[in-house]
């Protein structure tokens, strides 16, 4: 099977494959970087870094690649429109916006002339997207990493998405191998956005503990937290998440980095932890394949298998 380019805006990818943004620190501008020099669309995430460590990662990433660089920053972050605009100011090409829902960052873009991108996982929010502005949309089901804003499963929300607007639907959740691709493009998706393969890669900024522990997990190990955002969050089993499932843990300090945080653990420091390489007192947000990952391999390895698997598939 033939993919088609990914057109967001007037930015084209070669190929239809975006680099989920992994947040504390995991998608930085290396990894970000490196999925751009082979015609995806690289994400830094944003969330839990400083206007000037963000200003660092882009010009970084810059560097590194002449591919689309974008970043993927929390909608719950308080920092939201700053580090958006710090974005814009480096001329980054996309902002990715997730964990909530922001009416505001349309007026931003349009300022700026940048792709918004906002991360949907509903029908009405797709429509609101599209009138708002959204330049294309991720649609995120029930097996992604990290924070979820549904419980169906990404197969079963993304035909009726695709008919009701006219922008890219880039899916999202559950995609490991070119046969997952394939499905999604027949389905009528523009592209779509990979995390869990990502964080298990030679670029990805996690720890060798951290990236060790995704190749030690079991299906059963994959479980669901409530996160201080307010929303359910995918995380792998440790002794960190069996804690705060059991009650909150409420922070010692807090830096106020949420607009509206629940208290009830501090994320951002759960989420650092791990991203260091502690894999007993982290948050370990994954995808609900992750297990199905056995090999830690090089951004390029896993496009040239993603590629390969891809050209297996017949055109129908």
């Amino acid at each position: 099977m033939k993919l088609p380019e990914l057109k967001i805006g007037n930015k084209v990818a070669r190929v239809p494959i975006v680099q989920g943004g992994m947040a504390i620190r995991l998608s930085t501008g290396a990894l970000a970087a490196a999925v751009a020099n082979q015609g995806g669309i690289g994400l830094i995430a944003a969330s839990g870094m400083t206007p000037d460590e963000l200003r660092y990662e882009i010009r970084m990433a810059r560097a590194l690649s002449k591919g689309v660089i974008g970043i993927n920053i929390m909608v719950a972050a308080k920092k939201f429109a700053e580090m958006v605009n710090t974005a814009i100011d480096e001329g980054i090409d996309l902002v990715v916006a997730g964990a909530g829902f922001s009416r505001d960052v349309f007026a931003l873009g349009q300022e700026s002339g940048t792709p918004i991108v906002p991360i949907v996982s509903s029908v009405k929010l797709a429509k609101i997207s599209q009138r708002l502005g959204a330049t294309a949309i991720v649609v995120e089901g029930k097996e992604a990493g990290g924070h979820l804003g549904t419980d169906q499963s990404i197969k079963s929300i993304i035909p009726d998405i695709v008919k009701a607007v006219d922008i890219p639907v880039i899916a999202a959740g559950g995609v490991l191998h070119g046969q997952d691709i394939a499905d999604f493009i027949k389905m009528g998706a523009s592209g779509v956005q990979m995390g869990s393969r990502f964080a298990a890669s030679v670029e990805s900024n996690g720890a060798p503990m951290l990236k060790e522990f995704y190749l030690k997990s079991k299906p059963e190990d994959v479980v669901v937290i409530h996160s201080p955002v307010g929303l359910p969050g995918r995380a792998v089993r440790n002794p960190w998440a069996e804690r705060i499932m059991e009650g909150p843990v409420p922070p010692t300090q807090c830096d106020v980095c949420l607009k509206a945080c629940k208290h009830n653990f501090c994320i951002i420091r759960a989420l650092t932890r791990a991203q260091q390489g502690d894999v007993e007192t982290g948050l370990v947000f994954t995808g609900e394949y992750l297990p199905t990952i056995d090999k830690i391999m090089t951004v390029e390895e896993i496009f040239q298998q993603l590629l390969a698997e891809v050209d297996s598939v017949p055109e129908d």
